[in-house]
């Protein structure tokens, strides 16, 4: 395995490859998730009608500038939260096992630390990891979200008009203050949590289970088949506390008092299955972006590794697990 920081660039470049590809997708998923904004069910507009009804009109009105609004943001997003997510899973699983196998074993080895798989103490780590990234990347994913939601031809929800991303950050800090770039960070953390929670223990769930029923190797098909059941687990998951971040986010001054809030009037007033608004659209996102984020990491992190021993000298027994 690379280092945290070999690791972390790899994750990053990773994820920035794949986002490139399904960035549509997901403006199409917030302005679902935008459409009829605490509206009954019969009054609320239906100007986007699907995933590809989306990315159609999108299109036709406002080109592929439209579809790819917010994508510097997106960039600088996903280099924050995959490089937290996959630069910090394996040594936040090592150091707990370590505690685990220290104190159930006199002497645990390096190798059995690294190699104790335990369910639980997975989906911890990936939960934390993934927490700390969407901490760290909040402002981005805001400016984002607002970026992506504005359209001149079909708005949906609040409509904030930044010439860019910079732009963006710049009028919420002159109006908000540092609070103001922080909003929504709650559902935020708890969306990646869930989401972190169950992507990476699940990939390396289905490809030790694929290798041990299947006896297949490893290589691309192993990745791909291992990474698509990851990113079906994620977006049920992920994708109610995913639509109320979205809201939250786009807001202007106080909709919602906060996450609690803003799911309890959305459900009252939108029906239950509301919070699963855009959820193909979701789908139709995350299961390629998992499928390359996944898939790349493998591929950056074996030339990180070759990188790190080759110009670094960085022998394996230094690496983070």
């Amino acid at each position: 395995m690379s280092t945290t920081i070999g690791s972390f660039i790899a994750g990053g470049i990773a994820a920035c490859g794949a986002v490139t590809v399904t960035h549509s997708f997901e403006t199409v998923k917030i302005r679902l998730q935008l459409q009829g904004e605490l509206q009954a069910k019969q009054d609320a507009p239906k100007l986007y009608r699907g995933v590809f009804h989306g990315v159609k009109v999108i299109y036709q009105n406002e080109g592929m500038k439209g579809l790819l609004r917010g994508l510097s943001c997106a960039y600088i997003y996903q280099m924050t939260l995959n490089g937290c997510r996959l630069g910090f899973y394996d040594p936040i699983r090592t150091h707990i096992n370590s505690f685990v196998l220290d104190r159930d074993f006199a002497h645990a080895s390096d190798a059995r630390v690294k190699q104790y798989q335990n369910l639980p103490i997975n989906i911890f780590s990936g939960a934390t990891s993934g927490i700390l990234g969407a901490a760290a990347g909040s402002p981005f994913f805001l400016v984002k979200t607002r970026l992506q939601s504005f359209s001149p031809f079909l708005p949906v929800g609040t409509q904030h008009q930044y010439r860019n991303a910079w732009d963006g950050l710049s009028q919420i800090y002159k109006g908000e203050g540092v609070r103001g770039l922080y909003r929504g960070v709650g559902p935020a953390m708890v969306r990646t949590g869930f989401g972190s929670s169950v992507q990476l223990p699940t990939y390396f769930l289905a490809k030790r289970r694929l290798v041990s029923w299947f006896d297949m190797p490893d290589g691309a098909p192993l990745h791909l088949l291992s990474s698509a059941a990851s990113g079906v687990v994620v977006c049920i998951f992920m994708h109610p506390p995913d639509t109320v971040m979205s809201r939250m986010y786009n807001q202007t001054g106080d909709l919602y008092s906060g996450a609690f809030d803003c799911l309890y009037r959305t459900v009252k007033t939108e029906g239950l299955l509301a919070v699963y608004k855009g959820f193909f659209a979701h789908l139709a996102r995350i299961l390629p972006h998992t499928i390359l984020t996944l898939s790349l990491a493998e591929q950056t992190m074996k030339l990180m590794r070759r990188f790190e021993e080759s110009a670094l000298g960085i022998p394996d027994k230094l690496k983070a697990a």
